[in-house]
């Protein structure tokens, strides 16, 4: 190697390797095994993702010599931080409590705060005041979610910039306006379209005073809790956002006027590169959406973004989890630029967050800007092959479902014609399938539960069922937000209440021949079984299947799995079934096919195995054990 290292490349002395000798290399690995099936896998948005990138899968990428804080944004807005405010959100039943909160919170790290009304609360002007009193509004963002009430925001923020001399330009937050949302989950607009609109308009203008104060809201989050993918979220939203320009424009307001007063807020699911992707993609495409609007310059163009956890993967079983899940997914959306962000405490899915658990989450993501130093580099991701090619083919994806439906008329009429709601229903079913087979595992709920966890009191039932907003007056089909393992955990919950006062059912886990294969199908069923809140007891081995029996009987089992390897099966399996047809549910760990009709025959006809789909065939068991009709 030569000593002058002066401008010397680190590799020069190596050779560069093809892709062809990479994969030639694999193949050899994999010794004959098929490289596609086994390495590349398809996400739920359609895109096949590779084992490995190279600089080749960069050549017909055109934004890549963009700098930050360059149109059209695919890395970031900022240009020399990846800052993000700390947002949490508090619920206003009692508007001196919620502010005292308020106060509290901003001591502790927080420095964007999110102001939520029930449904039911008809805020009044006093208690906007009320809330806002001793926050200083030039120096926290503050946001409101209050239905009808936003122009009231709007009237007392008039007022406290007078009073208290503050500088309008130097005053951050949002109203959380959002027709879509209404019309999507409720089927119908409130009061009419044409009054949606207009009131969006009236809105942008009375906020005029307030440049950095936004007004609409664009509500991606509950497209991803009603079970759209990545692709689906960001079409519908981008949509949307196109239709408030060209129905604005129309109430006579430029894109000037539009474009700024618009925020985004996205959901961030446990897909880690593809949500970094994500937020690039979403940047990209509304800047140039805007950009065909005619905008007087490029910044305003810019999209502002605010993401929270989605609840669509959260658990109520080994809740403990979702602090996990939340961590690597707010890592994803900060690496990803995200403006502001929430982190969903453990809890909220399934009762009222309690001070643990907003300290919890609220920490989350201050050791990501503190400890990990997330908020100084901007744009982590720049660069890389993978990121970069997942960003690209969700640019190209996702304009692709937006101009279908653009096609239709834009997002109202895709969702008149039900196209937004076939879309999402269809990925809905998909993620609900994927969970009932295993092939995605949720821990501690469909795979690996905690045997020892159990409810002894009733929680929130509304916690375990979609949730419906469907109005009686609805004129188009609604989307319902819900959580992946809901059918899971009704499945668990029915054992825990049945377990009040009934035995807790036993799976008795025989375990016989194979060392290896009886210790591996053992531990298989015994979390299958585990998933629905059954008791499970493991063995270390039995000599006979009567010695296994007469064990199982002593212990009281319900059900018995014959846990060994195929060749086993063929001695055992006989024995097995006709020693447990009219005394008690055997159950064979495994599917050996060579042996199934002869079992079937013998009246064993209960396998499980890899390929179950474990909710439905779980419900069976209870259904024949009495749990459930």
């Amino acid at each position: 190697m030569s000593q002058d290292k002066t401008n010397q490349n680190l590799f020069e002395d190596f050779a560069p390797i093809s892709t062809e000798k990479w994969e030639e290399k694999i193949q050899t690995d994999l010794k004959g095994a098929d490289y596609h099936r086994r390495l590349f896998w398809n996400s739920p948005e359609g895109i096949q993702v590779k084992p490995f990138y190279r600089s080749e899968d960069l050549e017909n990428i055109n934004y890549l010599e963009n700098k930050p804080n360059e149109f059209p944004f695919v890395r970031g807005t900022k240009k020399h931080n990846n800052e993000w405010l700390v947002r949490q959100d508090i619920f206003v039943d009692d508007v001196e409590k919620a502010n005292k909160k308020a106060l509290d919170i901003l001591m502790k790290g927080v420095n964007s705060l999110c102001f939520i009304f029930s449904d039911k609360y008809i805020a009044k002007v006093s208690d906007i005041e009320k809330l806002m009193e001793n926050i200083q509004a030039d120096s926290v963002e503050v946001n409101f979610k209050i239905g009808p009430g936003a122009h009231k925001v709007i009237a007392v923020y008039e007022e406290l910039v007078k009073k208290y001399n503050r500088a309008p330009e130097e005053i951050e937050g949002s109203v959380d306006f959002d027709p879509f949302y209404n019309l999507t989950f409720k089927g119908l607009f409130c009061q009419s379209e044409d009054y949606a609109f207009k009131h969006a308009a009236q809105l942008i203008q009375a906020a005029e005073f307030l440049p950095n104060f936004k007004t609409l809201s664009v509500n991606g989050l509950n497209l991803r809790n009603a079970g759209a993918n990545i692709v689906q979220e960001l079409a519908f939203s981008l949509s949307m956002g196109a239709e408030y320009i060209t129905r604005l424009t129309d109430e006579g307001l430029s894109v000037d006027d539009i474009a700024p007063r618009i925020k985004f807020h996205f959901g961030v699911g446990s897909n880690y590169f593809m949500e970094i992707a994500k937020l690039r993609a979403a940047r990209a495409l509304w800047a140039n959406i805007v950009n065909a609007y005619g905008p007087e310059n490029t910044d305003k163009t810019k999209m502002y973004i605010h993401s929270s956890n989605i609840s669509l993967n959260k658990t109520v079983y080994d809740a403990h989890v979702n602090m996990l899940r939340t961590t690597t997914e707010s890592f994803s959306a900060m690496l990803g630029g995200t403006d502001s962000f929430t982190v969903l405490p453990y809890n909220a899915n399934f009762e009222w967050p309690n001070e643990f658990s907003e300290r919890i989450a609220r920490n989350q993501q201050l050791l990501l800007k503190e400890e990990s130093f997330i908020d100084k580099v901007v744009d982590p991701g720049a660069g890389s092959y993978y990121i970069e090619s997942l960003t690209n083919e969700l640019i190209d994806k996702t304009w692709e479902l937006f101009l279908k439906a653009d096609e239709l008329g834009g997002y109202t009429d895709a969702v008149k014609a039900g196209f937004v709601q076939d879309e999402i229903e269809t990925s809905a079913n998909e993620r609900k399938d994927f969970a009932a087979k295993r092939k995605e595992i949720y821990l501690g709920t469909n795979q690996y539960p905690n045997f020892t966890e159990a409810f002894d009191h009733v929680i929130n039932p509304d916690s375990l069922k979609p949730f419906d907003q469907t109005s009686k007056s609805a004129t188009v089909r609604t989307l319902k937000q819900f959580r992946v393992t809901q059918d899971f955990e009704m499945l668990r919950f029915t054992t825990d209440m049945y377990a009040k006062e009934n035995k807790r059912p036993l799976a008795f886990m025989l375990t016989i021949g194979n060392q290896n294969m009886r210790k591996a199908r053992a531990q298989f069923a015994c979390n299958f079984f585990a998933v629905a809140g059954f008791e499970v007891q493991d063995n270390n081995g039995f000599k006979t299947i009567e010695e296994g029996l007469a064990a199982a009987k002593a212990a009281n089992a319900q059900i018995v799995v014959l846990c060994s390897s195929d060749d086993d099966y063929a001695a055992l399996g006989m024995d097995f079934a006709k020693a447990t047809k009219d005394t008690t549910i055997g159950v064979v760990a495994g599917y050996p096919k060579n042996l199934i009709e002869e079992f079937k025959a013998n009246g064993l006809s209960k396998l499980i195995h890899v390929k179950s789909n474990i909710l439905e065939e779980l419900k069976a068991y209870q259904r024949e054990l009495g749990i459930i009709e």
